[in-house]
């Protein structure tokens, strides 16, 4: 339950000046007269008192309160700026995909690359209380977002990434070390890298089954997936007029695919098409989750408007009994 603060605090002293008021009329009280006077009260001793003789105290008590929550008001309440830790379940994933050129072929709509975007970014999308980070590669690998549970940034930095971003080539084993680094200090129980390729490793410092080795060191698994049709597609070649669309043999090195995934006790997955690539990422979807902390913001809300409209109508419940109900006589 959150508490409130006050950005005014300073009219907070003004709640002093109800002390005074309250001493002031019980003293008033004890030496107040009647404002009509009569010789003799005696044929009056025996007589109830009636529901005025009881209302004037509590008419006095309404303003006081009323006051009271006047000065809180103007006090601007206001609900709690923090941080709190939340248990939620989830798992670490980063997603580490290939941009390198040939993730422009069009045998998936429109093409390799923006197919695997919109695909990945609707998997991000369902899993809320996972950390998902994104790691880019083609002839050399970067991160571009960390392991973060504000989906809404990762998801434009996901859609902001295009092919021709970093030096061109197929650096696999890179990109998946620069995922393990990723998740090698993370405390969450399944630490999980996707990696999405269209090709054969030929570039890069770290060779692919080397990091798979890594990534079990950590207890990273590891989903690897490869992308692309059978037999041959439209690849883009640099010509004098211009990119143009060639058929090409599709190359994508299963074997160490294969091998990462098993290396890792992970699986290995290969889309043929759009519905395919679907298909790999729901599945993907099922992984057991664990439990880890989370940080949940909560932001400062204004919360005067509730004292200022229970001052009204106490001040103005008072005054208008005041002068209807017990009406003094002039």
């Amino acid at each position: 339950m959150s508490h409130l603060t006050f950005a005014n605090r300073d009219f907070l002293y003004l709640l002093l000046v109800l002390v005074p008021m309250v001493i002031w009329y019980i003293l008033k009280q004890r030496t107040s007269q009647a404002s009509l006077q009569i010789s003799t009260i005696e044929g009056f001793e025996k007589s109830p008192k009636t529901y005025k003789h009881y209302l004037r105290p509590i008419l006095f008590a309404f303003r006081i309160i009323g006051l009271t929550f006047l000065i809180l008001a103007f006090a601007r309440p206001q609900s709690t700026d923090k941080w709190q830790n939340v248990i939620t379940e989830g798992i670490d994933i980063i997603l580490a995909v290939d941009v390198s050129s040939s993730m422009l072929a069009r045998d998936f709509q429109p093409n390799r690359l923006e197919a695997s975007k919109n695909v990945a970014v609707e998997f991000i999308s369902g899993r809320p209380n996972d950390r998902i980070g994104l790691v880019v590669f083609s002839g050399e690998s970067f991160t571009q977002c960390p392991l973060t549970t504000n989906h809404a940034v990762l998801i434009n930095l996901f859609r902001d990434i295009e092919s021709g971003m970093i030096e061109d080539g197929t650096a696999i084993g890179m990109g998946l070390a620069t995922g393990i680094n990723r998740l090698k200090d993370s405390k969450a129980i399944s630490k999980v890298v996707i990696l999405l390729t269209d090709g054969v490793n030929n570039m890069g410092d770290i060779a692919p089954l080397t990091a798979a080795e890594i990534a079990k060191t950590f207890g990273v698994r590891v989903y690897t997936v490869g992308v692309g049709t059978k037999g041959m597609a439209p690849y883009p070649v640099q010509t004098p007029y211009g990119i143009q669309y060639q058929n090409m043999p599709v190359q994508i090195d299963e074997e160490i695919l294969k091998e990462i995934a098993q290396i890792t006790n992970g699986h290995y997955f290969r889309a043929t098409n759009n519905q395919k690539l679907i298909e790999i990422y729901r599945e993907i979807d099922q992984l057991e989750k664990s439990k880890i902390d989370v940080k949940e913001y909560s932001k400062k809300q204004e919360e005067y408007f509730p004292f200022a409209l229970l001052a009204g109508i106490l001040i103005l419940t008072e005054l208008f009994i005041r002068n209807t109900i017990l009406r003094n006589i002039p």
